[in-house]
C-alpha cells in the first residue's frame, strides 16, 4: 500500500469554507493549488479532498508555454539540509515557470489558490490529551515529529480553501521577473500566515523576544528617561524596573497546554455541568479573518475565562489573551494561567508612569501582530448579579493603541454568561448578606475544591452583536482617521465621549443577548412574594406568565429563553434544591429558605433588565386603579432615563413611547389591563383577582428601585437647596435605606448600595434636574419637584409614608 492509499484509509478531514468547491468549479483558469510547506502528507490530503470535491488534482500536469508542467501545485518552503535542516523561502522553480509561460503567451493564465491544511484542528472535535503536543502549532515539524502527529491528529484535520488569485493580474506591469517572483510569493505567504493566524493564533512562542519589542519602543525608551530623572536611578536601574514589569505582566502562551487544557476542561464541564450551549456563534463566524477581535463579556464567575476560551477553540478559532486582574497571579495558579493566554495587570497604574507605559506598549504589540483580546469592562465579578458600571481604563488603551496604527479593523464582540448556578455561590451569599470581599489565594481556591462536587445545571454562553469601533468613531467624528496621527490632547472631546459610548454599547449589547434560564424565573417570581412561598398553582401560572410576556414583547432577538412550562421550572427547582415543597389538603406550597432567597437576588438580576419596562408598567398600577394612557406614558418616561441607566437598557428616550405602547397591547391580552370604551382609560383588574395579584408580583421587580429613587429625593427636599453636598447626601441615602430595610425586613442589600445613589444623583445632575453650586452644595427647582410629583403617582400611600416616616424620622 503506498503513502496516499495509507492516508486515506486513516486521515479524516473538514473541508472550510463550505462553498469552496462551487467557488473552484466555476472557474475558467486552470488551478495551480499553492501549500505552505513541502509535505508529502499534506499533498496527499489535498489530493484526497480535491478527488471528494470534484475538483482537479494537484498532481496531474498543467499545459504551459505548449508545453506540460510538472505538477498543478507547489509550495512556498522547503527544508534543505540534513543534519541542521532549515527553511528555504527562495521563489519556488514551479512558480518561475508558471510565471515565463503567462509571459510567453498572452492568452495563457492560471489561478493560484492558497491551502492552508492543520493537523489536530478541525472544529468541535473531541482530542485526547496525549495528542495535544502533536497537534497544529507555527514550529516546522521534523520527519519523526510530523508521522506521531499523522498517527495522533490525523482523523481531526482542517482544510482551508483560499481565494483563488489570477497570475496574470498579480504578476502585473513589473518587468523584473525575480522580484515579481519574490513579491508574489511574500503575498502568498503573507496570506497563509494571516489564515494560520485565524486558525491556531499569532506565533508568540518566543515570550522574550516579545518582551524585547515592548522594551525598544520609543514611549517605553522615554518612560525609562523619565524614570531615571524622578527616581535618580541609572539607566541600567530603571531598564531591569520596566523589564520586571513587562514579566509580570507578559503572557506565556503555550499552544500545547492550551490542546492539554481543552481536553482537561471538557472533562470538567463534564462533571459540572448539565450541558454547555453556545449561542450566537454565527456573530463570531460572521466577522471576518482579517479583523481584529475583542471579546468582552460580563464577569460572573472565575469560570467565564475558562468557558469562554474553551467554546471559542472548540469552533476552530484561536483564543484570545486575557486581561486578568494581578490578584490572580498567585503561585502555581498564576503561571498555569499564563500559560493559557493570560496577561496581568494591576488594579491601579496611578503614580506609575513606567508601568504604564509598559503595559500600554505590551497591548500595543498585541494588537499589531493581530491575536484577539478579551477582558471584563466590568473590572471585577458582579456580586450581585446586575453589570457593573463599565470601566474605561482598558478600552482605553485599546482604542487609543488602535489609533496609533489603524490597520485592521477592531471588532468588539459582548459575550453573556447565563449560569444557573455559579461556582462562588457560597462567597457571593456572605457578601449579598454583608460580608466584606474575601481577597483571593491559593488555600482559598483548595477550600473551594468540595463545592466542585455540586450539581451546577447548564450554562449558557451568548454572542452578542458585534461592534465595529470604525462605525462608533465615525458618528462621532467623521475625521478620526485623519485626526488619529495627532497628539492625543489635539483630538478634542471625540475621543472621551467615543469611549464613554463605546463603553455604553458593550453593557448594552451584553444585556441584549441574555439567557433566561429556569432558575431565573423562579428567582423572580419567589422574591415578588412577601414571605417567598407561594402555592404551587400561583407559582406556575406566574412563571407561565413571565415567559409568554418574553415571548409577546421580545427584549430583543438574541435574548434566548428556555422552553420549560411553569410545572416543568418547579420540578427543575425542586431538584435543585432551591425551592422546598409543603404538601397541604388545599394545595401544595412553595417556599425558599432565608438563604436562598439572599442568593436568589443574584439570580433574579441576572435578568432584571428584562422584565424593567413590564414591571415599570406595573408599577403604575399599584396605587392607582385606573390611568389615561397620556399619564402612563409621561411617568414611564420621567422614570425610564434613570432605570435604563441602572439596568443599561437598549431603547433609546424616543423609542419609549412605542415599548409602552405594545406592553400595553400585551397586558390587555393577558388580562392584566383592560382598556375602557373611550380606549384612553386603562384599568388594573379588581384586587381580589388572580390577574390583580400577577400583576402585583410582576412590579415588584422594579418598585424597590423607585422606592429608592424617591428616598433620595425626599431626603433631598428635605435638606434643601443649596444645603447638603452630593457626598454627604449618599452617605445618607446609604444609612436612611439601611435603616428602612432593617425595620421592614427587605433583605437586599442593593437597596442600601452607595454606589447606586451616587449613580442616581449623578444622573440627576447630567439632566440639569439638580445643581452643583460654587461652594459644592446641591441646588435645585421645579424640575426635581416634578420628577418627585411622578414618583408619587408610581408608589402606594404605604410606601411613601414609610419612606418619609424614615426620612422625618
Amino acid at each position: 500500500m503506498d503513502m496516499r492509499k495509507a492516508l486515506g484509509a486513516w486521515v479524516k478531514f473538514t473541508v472550510k469554507p463550505q462553498a469552496a468547491a462551487a467557488t473552484l468549479a466555476a472557474r475558467d483558469r486552470p488551478l495551480c493549488y499553492v501549500l505552505e510547506r513541502d509535505s508529502r502528507s499534506d499533498l496527499s490530503v489535498l489530493n484526497a479532498a480535491c478527488v471528494r470535491l470534484n475538483l482537479p488534482r494537484p498532481t496531474r500536469r498543467l499545459l504551459v508555454g505548449g508545453r506540460r508542467a510538472d505538477r498543478a501545485y507547489f509550495t512556498l518552503e522547503r527544508r534543505v539540509g540534513l543534519l541542521r535542516a532549515r527553511s528555504d523561502k527562495r521563489p519556488p522553480r514551479p512558480l518561475q515557470r508558471l510565471m515565463a509561460g503567462v509571459g510567453a503567451e498572452p492568452d495563457f493564465d492560471v489561478d493560484l489558490v492558497p491551502v492552508a491544511i492543520f493537523w489536530g484542528r478541525a472544529a468541535a472535535k473531541e482530542t485526547r490529551w496525549w495528542r495535544m503536543p502533536f497537534s497544529e502549532n507555527w514550529v516546522i515539524a521534523g520527519r519523526i515529529r510530523r508521522l506521531l502527529t499523522i498517527l495522533l491528529n490525523g482523523r481531526n484535520t482542517l482544510l482551508y480553501f483560499g481565494e483563488p488569485v489570477s497570475l496574470r493580474a498579480a504578476m502585473g506591469g513589473e518587468a523584473d521577473r525575480a522580484v515579481v517572483a519574490r513579491r508574489i510569493a511574500r503575498s502568498l505567504r503573507a496570506t497563509l500566515g494571516a489564515q494560520r493566524t485565524a486558525t491556531i493564533g499569532p506565533d508568540l512562542s518566543h515570550r522574550r523576544t516579545l518582551v524585547a519589542q515592548v522594551l525598544a519602543t520609543g514611549s517605553v525608551r522615554t518612560a525609562v528617561r523619565a524614570e531615571m530623572r524622578a527616581r535618580g536611578v541609572s539607566r541600567r536601574g530603571a531598564l531591569l524596573a520596566a523589564k520586571k514589569y513587562a514579566d509580570e505582566i507578559a503572557a506565556n502562551y503555550s499552544q500545547t497546554f492550551v490542546g492539554f487544557m481543552s481536553v482537561a476542561l471538557g472533562w470538567l464541564w463534564n462533571r459540572l455541568y448539565d450541558g454547555v450551549t453556545l449561542q450566537h456563534a454565527e456573530k463570531l463566524t460572521g466577522i471576518g479573518d482579517g479583523a481584529e477581535i475583542i471579546y468582552v463579556p460580563c464577569h460572573r464567575s472565575h469560570m467565564d475565562y475558562l468557558l469562554l476560551s474553551y467554546v471559542i477553540y472548540r469552533r476552530g478559532f484561536p483564543i484570545p489573551h486575557i486581561a486578568a486582574g494581578i490578584n490572580l497571579n498567585m503561585p502555581v495558579v498564576g503561571r498555569f494561567l499564563r500559560k493559557g493566554g493570560a496577561f496581568f495587570l494591576r488594579r491601579s497604574f496611578r503614580g506609575e508612569a513606567l508601568y504604564s507605559a509598559v503595559f500600554k506598549q505590551y497591548l500595543g504589540v498585541m494588537l499589531a501582530r493581530g491575536h484577539p483580546l478579551e477582558y471584563f469592562v466590568e473590572g471585577g465579578r458582579s456580586r450581585t448579579g446586575r453589570l457593573l458600571a463599565p470601566r474605561t481604563g482598558m478600552l482605553s488603551m485599546t482604542v487609543t493603541g488602535y489609533l496609533r496604527d489603524p490597520r485592521r479593523p477592531l471588532v468588539f464582540l459582548p459575550v453573556y454568561f447565563g449560569y444557573e448556578r455559579v461556582v462562588e455561590g457560597r462567597t457571593y451569599l456572605g457578601e449579598l448578606s454583608g460580608r466584606p470581599k474575601e481577597k483571593e489565594t491559593v488555600f482559598g481556591m483548595l477550600r473551594a475544591v468540595p463545592a466542585l462536587r455540586r450539581r451546577f445545571g447548564r450554562v449558557d454562553v451568548n454572542f452578542g452583536e458585534p461592534i465595529r469601533l470604525d462605525e462608533v468613531l465615525s458618528e462621532h467624528n467623521e475625521r478620526w482617521r485623519e485626526e488619529a496621527a495627532g497628539a492625543q490632547d489635539a483630538r478634542g472631546d471625540w475621543l472621551g465621549t467615543s469611549i464613554t459610548d463605546l463603553a455604553r454599547r458593550i453593557v448594552t449589547g451584553i444585556n441584549a443577548a441574555a439567557a433566561v434560564n429556569p432558575i431565573n424565573l423562579v428567582a423572580m417570581a419567589m422574591l415578588a412574594t412577601p414571605r417567598q412561598a407561594l402555592s404551587a398553582l400561583d407559582l406556575a401560572a406566574q412563571l407561565d406568565l413571565y415567559r409568554g410576556l418574553l415571548e409577546d414583547a421580545p427584549y430583543g432577538p438574541l435574548v434566548t429563553v428556555t422552553g420549560a412550562r411553569g410545572a416543568q421550572m418547579i420540578e427543575y427547582a425542586q431538584a435543585f434544591g432551591i425551592l422546598q415543597r409543603r404538601r397541604h389538603a388545599l394545595g401544595d406550597i412553595l417556599s425558599m429558605s432565608p438563604e436562598q432567597a439572599v442568593l436568589a437576588t443574584y439570580y433574579r438580576n441576572n435578568i432584571l433588565h428584562l422584565f424593567a419596562m413590564p414591571s415599570l408598567l406595573a408599577c403604575c398600577f399599584i396605587g392607582n386603579p385606573s390611568m389615561r394612557t397620556e399619564d402612563i406614558q409621561r411617568l414611564v418616561w420621567r422614570i425610564y432615563p434613570y432605570i435604563a441607566a441602572e439596568l443599561y437598557l437598549r431603547w433609546s428616550e424616543s423609542e419609549v413611547a412605542a415599548q409602552v405602547q405594545g406592553l400595553l397591547e400585551v397586558f390587555a391580552r393577558r388580562g392584566l389591563l383592560s382598556l375602557a370604551p373611550d380606549r384612553e382609560q386603562w384599568h388594573r383588574p379588581p384586587p381580589t383577582t388572580v390577574e390583580a395579584m400577577r400583576l402585583s408580583m410582576l412590579a415588584a421587580a422594579t418598585i424597590q428601585t423607585v422606592e429608592r429613587y424617591y428616598l433620595a429625593i425626599a431626603l433631598l427636599l428635605r435638606a434643601g437647596s443649596g444645603h447638603i453636598g452630593q457626598q454627604a447626601l449618599e452617605e445618607r441615602c446609604h444609612l436612611t435605606a439601611q435603616r428602612m430595610a432593617l425595620l421592614h425586613g427587605l433583605d437586599s442589600p442593593e437597596f442600601f448600595d452607595k454606589a447606586l445613589f451616587r449613580n442616581f444623583v449623578d444622573l440627576l445632575r447630567r439632566r440639569g434636574v439638580i445643581q452643583t453650586t460654587a461652594g459644592g452644595d446641591l441646588s435645585f427647582g421645579e424640575a426635581l419637584l416634578a420628577v418627585a410629583a411622578d414618583a408619587q403617582l408610581v408608589l402606594s400611600e404605604q410606601i411613601r409614608h414609610s419612606i418619609l416616616q424614615v426620612t422625618l424620622g
